[in-house]
């Protein structure tokens, strides 16, 4: 996944202007994104707080690793069972 040149504190602070009545194209322009992002960023990260998004972010990590240890496991399964099928 691409990295954001953004962080959460960042996106999170561009909501709350545009929340605090800020028209959403002054918001886009002062930092220099289409509206079309920030409201995919206005999508994933409206109503979070800083450490909120922080916690999504490690929960996030955590589900990849998890995943990447599941299909290991599951790829050596195969192999060893493919092992024992030729002797």
């Amino acid at each position: 996944m691409r990295k954001s040149r953004f962080t959460e504190a960042q996106i999170i602070g561009m909501i709350k202007e545009q929340e605090a009545g800020m028209p959403t194209a002054e918001v886009c322009r002062r930092h220099g994104l289409s509206t079309a992002t920030f409201y995919k960023l206005k999508a994933r990260y409206g109503g979070m707080e800083v450490s909120e998004a922080a916690r999504l972010r490690a929960l996030e990590d955590e589900n990849a690793k998890l995943k990447r240890l599941l299909a290991d496991t599951m790829l050596d399964n195969v192999v060893l069972k493919d092992l024992l099928g030729k002797n």
